[in-house]
C-alpha cells in the first residue's frame, strides 16, 4: 500500500505502490573520504538502498562524488539551515536532499533550492523530530504530540509547495514509540506524500532494534511506510540487516532466507544456541529465497522442516538433516552445520 504519490531518487522509486526501501546513514567524520567510501560500500554490500550522508560545511561537499563514484545506491545529504550546501549538493550530483525549509530562512532561499532540486529530478526530505519542533507549533499543543509533528511536517512541505515543489518526502521520527506511529498515521491521512519511517534515537542495537521492530512493524503492518531506517548506536551495517529482518518477519521483503529456529527445551541435546548463531550468521549474505529451520530435537523438528525448504534437527550429539520434511540423513554434531550449508548450496 503505501503513498499514493511516488517520488524517484536515483533509480530507486519510493512511494506509489514501489517496493519499501533499506536506508541508512554513514557515521564516519565526514571529513574522512576515504573511511566514508569504504563504509558505504559496506552499507550497499549489505542490502542498503539508500545512503545518507552528512554535509554540514562545503568541504563536506566533496564527499558526494567520491560516494557516487564508488556505490550505485542513490546518496541523500543531510543538511540542516544553510541553503547554500543543498543547492552544492545539487550541482555536485546528489540523488536526495534532507532539509526543513522552515529552518533555511527567506521564501527566495526556499524558491531557489525548489528550483536546483526541480531542475534536476530531486526529490527533498523533510524529517521533523519530537526535538525540533517550532515554538508556534509548541506553544499550541504543550509539547511534542503526534499532530505537533504532523503538523510540523505538512508545515514545512506547504513552504515547498508554494513555489510548485512537491517531490516530497516526509518523516516524523519521535524516540517515543507510541508518539511516532500516531503521527504517521495522522500523516497518512491528511497527505499523499511517501513516508520515510524511523524511531529516532532509538538506542542500543539491543533496545534500538526492539523499539524500531515495534514502531515500523505496527505501522508497515497497515500499509504505512514506504522507506524505513533503524537507528542504531551502532554500526550502520547492523542498521541494514535489521530493517531487512523486519521486513522479511512481516512478509514484506521475499528475497533471501527465512530463518526459524527453536527456543530449546529440557529435550535438547545439541548445542542448538551456538548453531543456530552459526548458521544464521554464514547465511547472512545468501540471496536464495529459501526457509531453512534449525531445531533442537525431533520432537517438532520434522514439523517445522516440512514448512522448510531444508533443516536440522538435533539428537544426542548428533542430528538430522531434513529436506522437505523428509529426512536426508544422520551427522554428528560438529558436523551439522557444514552439512547445512552443503545442502543450501546444492538448492
Amino acid at each position: 500500500m503505501g503513498s499514493k504519490k511516488q517520488v524517484k531518487a536515483g533509480d530507486l522509486l519510493i512511494g506509489g505502490g514501489a517496493d519499501i526501501s533499506v536506508q541508512s546513514m554513514l557515521n564516519v567524520p565526514s571529513t574522512d573520504i576515504e573511511g566514508s567510501v569504504r563504509q558505504a560500500k559496506a552499507l550497499e554490500d549489505a542490502g542498503c538502498q539508500v545512503i545518507r550522508a552528512a554535509i554540514p560545511d562545503m568541504d563536506a561537499v566533496r564527499l558526494i562524488p567520491a560516494l557516487k563514484e564508488a556505490v550505485s545506491a542513490p546518496i541523500v545529504a543531510d543538511i540542516h539551515f544553510n541553503y547554500k550546501l543543498a543547492l552544492e549538493a545539487c550541482a555536485a550530483g546528489v540523488d536526495k536532499i534532507r532539509i526543513n525549509p522552515g529552518n533555511i530562512g527567506s521564501d527566495d532561499r526556499v524558491k531557489a533550492v525548489a528550483d536546483a532540486c526541480r531542475q534536476r529530478g530531486i526529490p527533498i526530505r523533510i524529517g521533523v523530530n519530537s526535538g525540533s519542533l517550532e515554538k508556534e507549533i509548541l506553544q499550541k499543543y504543550g509539547h511534542p504530540t503526534p499532530q505537533a509533528l504532523c503538523d510540523s511536517a505538512l508545515y514545512h512541505a506547504s513552504l515547498l509547495e508554494k513555489f510548485d515543489f512537491n517531490d516530497i518526502v516526509l518523516s516524523m521520527k519521535s524516540s517515543t514509540v507510541s508518539t511516532m506511529t500516531e503521527a504517521y498515521e495522522l500523516a497518512a491521512q491528511q497527505c499523499d506524500y511517501p513516508l520515510h519511517l524511523g524511531v529516532t534515537e532509538a538506542g542500543t542495537e539491543r533496545m534500538g532494534l526492539i523499539k524500531s521492530a515495534a514502531g515500523l512493524g505496527s505501522l508497515l503492518l497497515r500499509g504505512i511506510g514506504d522507506t524505513i531506517r533503524v537507528s542504531l548506536t551502532a554500526d550502520p551495517v547492523k542498521e541494514v540487516y535489521a530493517a531487512l529482518d523486519i521486513l522479511k518477519a512481516l512478509d514484506l521483503k521475499k528475497d533471501g532466507v527465512q530463518f526459524v529456529s527453536c527456543p530449546t527445551c529440557g529435550r535438547t541435546r545439541i548445542d542448538l544456541v551456538g548453531i543456530a548463531n552459526e548458521v544464521e550468521q554464514r547465511l547472512r549474505g545468501c540471496k536464495k529465497n529459501i526457509k531453512v529451520a534449525v531445531m533442537g530435537c525431533v520432537v517438532n523438528g520434522p514439523g517445522e522442516a516440512k514448512e522448510a525448504d531444508i533443516g536440522i534437527a538435533g539428537g544426542d550429539g548428533c542430528g538430522l538433516v531434513f529436506k522437505k520434511g523428509e529426512v536426508l540423513y544422520k551427522v554428528p554434531e560438529d558436523k551439522l552445520v557444514d552439512a547445512l550449508i552443503e545442502e543450501i548450496d546444492r538448492l
